[in-house]
């Protein structure tokens, strides 16, 4: 009874140990290669999957999610023989586990050492300055010819990114005084071309202005001949009716004219404010002579019917005194 109550336990351990062994259950996002005496057979999908125990067994456990490889930096020599350490991130997603199991030794290590090198190819290839300022098409190029090499491994490679290009510090150096150069030249080209628009502005104004005094100083001069022209026509037809009298009538019409304007002449002299002593270079007897004409012409032009125009009788001519040259103030 003893025996065969050992044989009982051991016979009923063996068939757990089997049924667990039987019962495989593979998460989401995973999946497992089965093996049978070695061989692989299938992959196993997640969810839960009864395998033959001592015959089948789990080959190698596949992350089926897009993972993230880090590239290690290194110093890489551009075409101009400048020296940049480059780090990245390479982004993939295995598409079939059984070649990812199978079809390389060690996955992580072949992307690493693959995306380095195809790395080195690219960035030696190009310039500093286009290292620098093409980094998008460094990643576009990496990703297709780092894609093409891993496809037999049932790998996808999403994506490729450089995370930093750091030059060397005396590049960096004569970088940054290039671009404080190339700063200051645009800086003095807009200065040269806003103080060119300037002069222009400045120039159109002055061209401007003086079309306009032009036009004004054009103007100016058409009204004023037309006032010349209708001053002219004023005094031809005074002139013309003047003629006109003395043609019917007497010759006093001309003294009267002339009288009128030794008048007039008199009273500017004497309404002058800039002199307080005038000099008179004429005899007083002319200005009484020319009252004596008007009287006369006043008596040819009324002989009869009125009352009779009495006119001063003229005194006798005298020396007028010489005027003396100082004014009060200064003969004071």
């Amino acid at each position: 009874m003893m025996a065969g109550s050992i044989f009982f336990v051991v016979l009923l351990v063996v068939a757990v140990f089997a049924v667990s062994q039987a019962v495989v259950t593979v998460r989401q996002g995973y999946e497992y290669t089965l093996e049978r005496f070695g061989r692989f057979t299938m992959t196993l999908r997640p969810g839960f999957t009864l395998i033959i125990p001592f015959v089948d067994r789990i080959g190698r456990k596949i992350n089926m999610m897009e993972q993230v490889l880090e590239i290690p930096g290194q110093e890489i020599i551009t075409k101009d023989n400048a020296i940049v350490s480059v780090d990245g991130v390479v982004f993939y997603q295995v598409l079939d586990a059984a070649k990812a199991a199978y079809e390389v030794s060690d996955l992580f290590s072949a992307i690493v050492n693959l995306t380095t090198t195809n790395l080195r190819t690219v960035m030696g290839s190009m310039d500093l300055d286009e290292t620098l300022s093409k980094r998008d098409a460094i990643n576009a190029k990496l990703l297709t010819v780092v894609d093409a090499a891993t496809e037999p491994w049932g790998i996808k490679i999403t994506r490729v990114e450089l995370k930093d290009i750091r030059p060397p510090a005396d590049i960096v150096n004569a970088m940054g005084r290039q671009m404080k150069a190339e700063r200051e030249k645009r800086a003095n080209i807009l200065e040269a071309e806003g103080m060119r628009a300037s002069e222009i502005l400045r120039a159109e104004g002055a061209k401007q202005g003086q079309i306009l005094q032009a036009e004004g100083r054009r103007e100016a001069a058409f009204r004023d001949a037309e006032a010349r022209e209708r001053s002219a026509q004023a005094e031809a037809k005074a002139t013309e009716l003047v003629s006109t009298a003395i043609e019917g009538g007497s010759a006093q019409a001309i003294n009267y004219f002339v009288a009128q304007k030794y008048v007039e002449a008199m009273t500017a002299f004497a309404t002058s404010p800039n002199a307080k002593t005038i000099f008179m270079p004429f005899e007083a007897s002319a200005l009484v002579g020319s009252l004596g004409g008007i009287g006369e012409l006043v008596k040819a032009v009324r002989p009869t019917g009125d009352a009779p125009v009495v006119v001063p009788t003229p005194p006798k001519p005298t020396r007028t005194p010489r005027a003396n040259p100082f004014t009060e103030d200064e003969a004071q």
